[in-house]
């Protein structure tokens, strides 16, 4: 195997467990064994455990950014767009192996000591709602910044709280809820067909 591709090879296998069992649950031997790689290895690659696991946050990230970028474009003008986010968590819940928000979920696992990943998960959300403000921007008119803020902020806190439920219920009616809310925070703006 190629360096990058050893390296990319461990963010995958690590990504995988921390999504699916957690940061602390994860070691760094455990990482190592299923990677099938020397130890020496995994330190040529990451300083630490924390230098994998931003890695993985900054992959995940990207990936789903891509990914509601392409779907949102997919959609229609207008109201699909704007509540599209949520067909899109709905889609990714019924893919299986959901098991909630990555970022929030190590957050929570996190000591509040631990700055250096909670400002790489801070920047990611703010890209989410910064991408949420285009969205918002892109489909209703005459819209100033106070309420492209308002509407965009009210459907960024849709979609986190909809994740998390979902992961906690093991079902989507949290994605169906905050869908048929989101369009209350624009009832009154001017669409763009």
């Amino acid at each position: 195997m190629q360096k990058t591709n050893i390296k990319q090879h461990i963010v995958n296998v690590a990504s995988k467990l921390f999504y699916t069992q957690g940061y602390n649950a994860t070691g760094i031997n455990e990482i190592i064994a299923k990677s099938e790689i020397a130890k020496a290895t995994l330190y040529h690659h990451f300083k630490s455990k924390e230098d994998i696991c931003i890695a993985y946050l900054e992959q995940r990230h990207k990936i789903f950014l891509g990914a509601l970028k392409e779907f949102t474009d997919k959609a229609n003008k207008g109201r699909p767009q704007l509540i599209c986010i949520f067909d899109y968590l709905r889609n990714s819940y019924r893919e299986g192996e959901f098991h909630g928000c990555w970022a929030i979920k190590t957050l929570s696992e996190l000591p509040p000591q631990n700055q250096k990943i909670l400002t790489v998960i801070q920047r990611q959300k703010k890209e989410l709602l910064l991408f949420l403000g285009e969205v918002v921007g892109d489909n209703i008119a005459n819209i100033s910044i106070a309420e492209t803020e308002k509407i965009s902020g009210g459907i960024y806190l849709l979609y986190e709280s909809a994740i998390t439920e979902t992961h906690l219920h093991k079902n989507d009616w949290p994605i169906h809820l905050a869908k048929s809310l989101a369009p209350s925070l624009f009832a009154e703006a001017q669409l763009v067909n």
